[in-house]
This record gives structure tokens, sequence and C-alpha cells, in this order.
């Protein structure tokens, strides 16, 4: 394994010295938290494409293949559906407004008072998902230096902590670039054609396997039905995934790039279920299906090799993880804490006094203090699959009614939207506790309540006053306050970083 090691070493010794890279270009709040919005095509494909392929889609991906064959492709296949939904109908747009979380596309929409309940609903699924994503550290490091679950989480989530806390998006963006080139060589490239030899390639696998393990719809037509629901919509609305729309160069740049990640993200979940498919072959008896993966790299591939497939495992986790990590606190200090720190200073009598405040310092600090909560927590749970559900199906039940219809019902109130966030979310929460948090029940019924709470008070109040809307439109057509010449999202841009040398 000593190779393995010093290949694993040296992948992590990268990241941290991509993060303090990333800390010298990360001088202003646009800089520090969407890269300021001038990534390229390539740098934008590779790093949303990174972002939504986690430990989730690579190890869970695995192991729906060993359990259902290639209709455990499903999962991730409508994860690359939804990215492909936002990129062609709405990325363009969303980047145009110039935002920095979905509150604030809310509260630009309805006219305020959205935001700080979306925010909290956002705070805890973009919370969850970072948990999940760290949680996996532990499968991975097990594998390399058989450490103790917690001692895994710990030194895989500093790690992720550092080097997000330093640089912020950009130095998440250059480990990210890394990590998909990484994960392309080591997933698809390597693991998939070493496991389908080994496993006696397709005609030895349909020979030793049930039909069912070959039939696209095996997995069941309802289960399919819920991922669509909580993955496809999921990627439509998540502040994670819209954080990188942000970073968007221009429309173009949202839309085609976008397009290529998702594209990228269905040749990727049809790989990790042949590749399940195949350690089915090779071990038919794994005492959980999640094991799949490291069982078949630690015992089918050679040295070395194996070092750059468990990097691309852990390139997985740390671009989904530190993806997460950033977007959980940019919504904690932006929608959350600023706004009660405005509310309570105009209770005091004090002025506002954000503009004065180092705003580059505040999300650092936050990304830190997030990034501690989410090891502490990844620690206490065991359950990566249940606590993803929770996440999603939060973020659908409570808010994908509320952001769709904003955008494509100008008849949506804001008494609507909030009405649809508070239904939606209790349904969703008080449905998982009734009938388990793995049941399809929750975010069927609950996106139905949100969806009907939303249609009857948005057209039972008053509508939304048309100089927000005005604005609304203004916005969405890219003519937000940065559009004067030579202007960028926090004012004048500087001579020495031009628009187009990034991507």
């Amino acid at each position: 394994m000593a190779v393995d090691y010093a290949v694993i070493v040296v992948y992590l010794a990268g990241m941290l010295a991509m993060g303090w890279w990333g800390m010298r270009r990360a001088k202003s709040k646009s800089e520090f938290l969407v890269a300021g919005r001038r990534l390229g095509p390539w740098m934008y494909s590779g790093t949303m494409a990174a972002i939504v392929l986690g430990g989730a889609s690579t190890i869970g991906g695995v192991g729906l293949g060993y359990q259902y064959g290639l209709s455990g492709a499903w999962m991730v296949f409508t994860i690359g559906l939804g990215l492909l939904a936002l990129s062609v109908f709405f990325s363009a747009r969303i980047a145009r407004l110039k935002v920095y979380t979905v509150s604030e596309m809310l509260d630009l929409r309805y006219g305020g008072r959205a935001g700080i309940i979306s925010g909290l609903v956002m705070w805890g699924y973009t919370l969850m998902l970072a948990v999940t994503s760290t949680i996996a550290y532990a499968t991975i490091f097990d594998v390399l230096f058989d450490l103790h679950r917690t001692v895994a989480i710990v030194l895989g989530g500093a790690i992720v902590v550092a080097y997000s806390t330093l640089g912020g998006m950009w130095s998440i963006t250059l480990t990210d670039m890394v990590q998909f080139v990484v994960k392309t060589i080591g997933v698809l490239l390597l693991l998939l054609p070493i496991a389908v030899v080994k496993a006696g390639g397709f005609s030895e696998m349909k020979a030793q396997l049930p039909t069912e393990y070959f039939d696209p719809l095996g997995i069941g037509g309802e289960t399919i039905f819920t991922y669509v629901l909580i993955y496809t919509f999921g990627m439509l609305i998540g502040q994670d995934i819209w954080q990188r729309v942000f970073t968007a160069r221009g429309d173009s740049t949202a839309r085609w790039g976008g397009t290529v990640a998702g594209t990228y993200c269905l040749v990727y979940a049809i790989a990790g279920a042949v590749i399940g498919t195949a350690a089915k072959v090779l071990y038919p008896k794994l005492p959980s299906a999640d094991d799949a993966f490291a069982t078949i790299v630690k015992d089918e591939l050679p040295p070395g090799v194996r070092g750059l497939v468990l990097a691309a495992a852990l390139a997985a986790v740390m671009s989904t993880s530190s993806g997460a990590l950033i977007a959980c606190a940019t919504v904690a200090n932006n929608d959350i804490w600023a706004r009660l720190r405005e509310l309570f200073g105009q209770r005091g009598g004090r002025p506002d006094m954000a503009g004065d405040r180092d705003e580059v310092r505040d999300n650092r600090a936050f990304i830190l203090v997030m990034g501690l909560a989410v090891i502490c927590i990844a620690i206490a749970l065991n359950d990566v699959v249940g606590a993803l559900t929770v996440a999603y199906n939060l973020l659908v039940g409570g808010l994908l009614v509320p952001i769709l219809g904003g955008l494509l019902w100008k008849r949506g109130t804001v008494q609507g939207a909030l009405a649809a966030m508070v239904v939606g979310g209790l349904t969703v929460v008080s449905l998982m506790a009734a009938y388990g948090i793995l049941a399809n029940e929750p975010i069927y019924y609950g996106l139905l309540a949100s969806l009907a709470v939303y249609l009857v008070v948005s057209l039972l109040t008053k509508p939304t006053d048309p100089a927000v809307l005005a604005a609304w439109r203004r916005r969405l057509a890219g003519e937000g306050p940065d559009t004067a010449a030579g202007a960028g999202p926090d004012g004048p841009r500087e001579p020495s970083v031009p628009a187009t040398s990034t991507g």
C-alpha cells in the first residue's frame, strides 16, 4: 500500500496548496463567495459536475448497482436530468440576477419577507448535505489507513474546512477542477473497465446474475418517480447548485457549461451501476451494498491504480462536501445572521454597520464554524442515506413550489410563498415521523400541500406590487446594480484581473 499512500498524500497536500493559492485571489465578497462571477465554460463545467457527483453518487451509486443492477443508475441519472433542466431552462436567468443566495432571489421576486424562512430551510438542507459527504470519509479512510471512523471523519473534514476557509469559492473551484480530472480518470477510465474485465465481461455478468439486474426499470417505477421528485427537482433549487451558477461568466457559460456537466452525470450514473453489477458477480455475499466500491477497489486493483481510484472517491466526497459547506455558511451569514443583526440593530436604534464590516473575514469565520459543526454532527450520525433523504425532502417539500412559482407565475404572492414554505415543510417533517424517513409519502404529500396552499393563498391575496415585479423583470434581463460600465458585482472591476482570465 506504500504507493497508494503516496498518491493519496500528494493529492491531499495538493488540495491544501490550492486552498492557499485561492486565498490570495479572494479579496472581495464576490471573489470569496462566487469566484468573481467570471468562470468560463471549461472550469464551470468541471466544477458543476464535481459538486453534484459526491460520495452518494460514487459510493452510493456503485452500491445501488450492486443491489439492483443497471437500474441502480437511476439515482445519479435523475441528478443529471435535474442539472440539464436547470442549465437549459433556468440557469441564464438565475445568473443574471447577480445575487448570492436563493433567499435573495425570493426577496427580489416577492418584495421581501420571504428570505428568513427560506434561509432556515436552505440552511438545514445544506448542513445535512455537508454532513452526509463528511460521513463518507470514514468508508474511504478505513480502506486506506484502517482508521477509526471518528478519526477518518475529522481528518477528511479538517482538510475540506481548511481549504474552503482559506480561499472560499476560488479555492473550491480550483480543487474541484483537480477533483473532476481525478474522478474521471479513476472511476471512468480505470475502475469501470477493470471491474468489467475482472467480472468476466458482460456475457459472464449476464450468465451469473438474475435477468432483473439488466432490466432498466428493475429498481421499480415508484422509486424512479421518487428520485425524480427529490433529486431532479432538488437540482433546480439547491443553494449549493445555484451558488455555482452564480460563478458563470455569462448566459452561454451557464447554459452550455451546465449542459455538458449534466451529460457527464448521465455517463457517470451508468458507469457506477455497471461497476456495482460487476462487484455483485465478484462478491455476491457482501454484508452491505455500500461496501461494494471499497471492496472491489481494495481487492481487484493493482498498487498505484488503487491509490488513484481511492483518490477519485475522495475527490467525489470532497467536492460535494466543500460546495455544501460554503453554501451552508453563505446562507447562515447572509440570510440568517445578517437579517437578525439588522433586526436587533434597528430595535436598539443603532445604524446598520454592515458596509463597514470585513465581509470576507465574516464569511471565512462562518465557514470555519459551520465546518466544525458539520464534523461534530457527522461523528454523531451514521445513516448517510437517511440524512440525505431528510435534506432533500426538506428542500423540495418546502422550497420547490415558491421558487419555481416565482420564476414561472407572476400572480404568486409573498403570502402564498410563505404559506407554501411552512405547510410544505411541516407536512414533510410530520409524515417522515409517521411513515419513516425513507418513505415516499412525505415528499408526495408535502409537494401537493405546498402547491395547493401556494395557489390558493396567492389568488386570495393582493397581487405583488407592480414596482416589485418591474424591478424583478429588470434583474432577470441582466439590468442589475452592477451593470454600469466597467463595474463588477462589488463595484469597479480591478484591472489587474481581466474578466476573461479564467476558464
